[in-house]
């Protein structure tokens, strides 16, 4: 097809990437920055990170302990469910399944909730973080991540709507029935598949 939902003619670009941009997508050069709420300051002597709920014993770790885990960096794209799409970024963080790692995940865990300043949440199917590509994100295109994008940590799941990459993470919560977080308690998907255009519950 020649144009987009919204009748305008698809770019050159967007053509070129066919089935890598996921419908009703548009492309932006831009990383724009969307939020619900204040953008909260970062303190590095009180910040810490916790891991609890069905794990054989919760774990809290401080800014620097956090941050002397294992680091991966890779390439990935980006989809909005606001419609833009972002392509070809480096993210680098540290991997969730070096997070798991200091835990021992109870077998009947099944879904997973991302706690964030200013109590936002975000839900997700604990299978879609046991992924080589999901991480904790500090840094993009080799310069640390702004505090509007989440610094100091972000949750990064690529291959679900950005809404789901939680930012100003602290923490991740095992549970073993879904719960809804803060944007799926509006309607919000409760996974968030760009593929199969997982925007809204009542679709």
């Amino acid at each position: 097809m020649g144009f987009n939902m919204f009748g305008r003619r698809r770019s050159e670009k967007e053509r070129a990437l066919g089935e890598r941009l996921p419908p009703g997508q548009y492309v932006t050069e831009k990383w724009p920055v969307l939020h619900y709420g204040s953008v909260p300051k970062f303190d590095k002597a009180s910040w810490d990170f916790r891991v609890f709920g069905l794990v054989d014993q919760p774990i809290r770790l401080t800014h620097d302990e956090f941050m002397a885990l294992p680091k991966r960096t890779l390439k990935a794209d980006v989809h909005c469910v606001t419609r833009w799409s972002l392509f070809d970024s480096e993210w680098e963080g540290i991997p969730f399944l070096e997070v798991v790692k200091l835990v021992k995940v109870l077998p009947e865990a099944r879904f997973v909730v991302a706690h964030s300043e200013n109590n936002f949440t975000a839900n997700l199917p604990l299978s879609d973080l046991m992924r080589e590509d999901v991480l904790f994100a500090f840094r993009r295109n080799g310069q640390d991540i702004s505090t509007e994008h989440g610094w100091p940590l972000r949750l990064f799941v690529p291959h679900l709507y950005f809404w789901k990459s939680a930012k100003w993470v602290r923490g991740i919560e095992l549970l073993r029935e879904d719960r809804a977080g803060f944007w799926e308690g509006y309607g919000y998907h409760m996974r968030g598949d760009p593929w199969k255009e997982e925007r809204y519950d009542w679709q």
